[in-house]
């Protein structure tokens, strides 16, 4: 039960779209382009705002059991990512430095590092990763290591010309504004994937963000799947981060 709750909350933040936009989609992939100049355009098209608020409808499934919750978002740019379900009753507060979230539902709480978001996911997390999620970037960067290029489902499919030896990466790029159609990371011996998704972006202030995300994680025999579908967001506005943990909660250790 603990698992599940948290890691639907997480998952939260593997999104994002804009209030009163325009869905984004086509694009024609240009296949005379290197790895090198797709990589150069995807950096040159990173957003670039510096607040998002809104809300968020998350359907979650584990294979057994299946929940869906609308949550409200709140997002400072290299700062901060706030969430809450209504009244309250989850909250959670990520900053660079600091994971935190409580549940009014089982009276517990957990306050520290990225260290449980990483365990959980099976992969290093922090803040970045995170918030590169959020717009739609990267989760690596790119400009670190040599691609191989070539064309699958009419975008740019990235891998890189020498893989790692536990962790497997593989980046698919849309052509129209050079952002994430999929991103995998996987370990074959630890038999884990994580895939994130991307249906289509929107277009806001000049920003193209994510509207509709798919993120599955799968560990050996276990399977998570979240749809997220994105509402009343908006760019650049005042936001703050109400968060207290009430007294008494237990604290959830690792």
């Amino acid at each position: 039960m603990r698992t599940s709750h948290f890691l639907l909350l997480v998952t939260i933040v593997f999104m994002a779209s804009c209030k009163s936009t325009k869905v984004v989609t086509g694009g024609t992939v240009d296949t005379k382009l290197s790895s090198k100049s797709v990589i150069k355009a995807h950096y040159q098209n990173e957003a670039g705002f510096k607040t998002l608020t809104g809300r968020v409808k998350i359907n979650y499934s584990d294979g057994e059991t299946s929940q869906s919750v609308s949550v409200s978002l709140r997002m400072e740019k290299d700062k901060a990512i706030w969430m809450s379900a209504p009244l309250g009753i989850v909250k959670a507060y990520i900053t660079p430095d600091r994971v935190s979230f409580y549940n009014k539902l089982e009276n517990e709480y957990f306050d520290g590092d990225f260290t449980y978001l990483s365990n959980l996911l099976g992969t290093e997390v922090d803040f970045s990763i995170l918030q590169n999620l959020l717009t739609g970037q990267a989760i690596v960067d790119l400009r670190q290591e040599k691609y191989d290029i070539d064309i699958s489902s009419d975008s740019y499919r990235l891998t890189p010309k020498q893989q790692g030896v536990l962790y497997k990466t593989l980046f698919q790029v849309e052509p129209k504004n050079f952002k994430m159609g999929l991103q995998q990371l996987s370990q074959p011996a630890e038999k884990r994937v994580l895939e994130i998704s991307y249906k289509n972006y929107q277009s806001l202030d000049n920003e193209i963000l994510p509207n509709e995300i798919m993120v599955k994680a799968i560990s050996k025999d276990n399977e998570n799947n979240i749809d997220l579908e994105f509402k009343n967001l908006e760019l650049n506005g005042t936001v703050n981060f109400p968060y207290s943990i009430p007294k008494g909660f237990n604290e959830i250790e690792l």
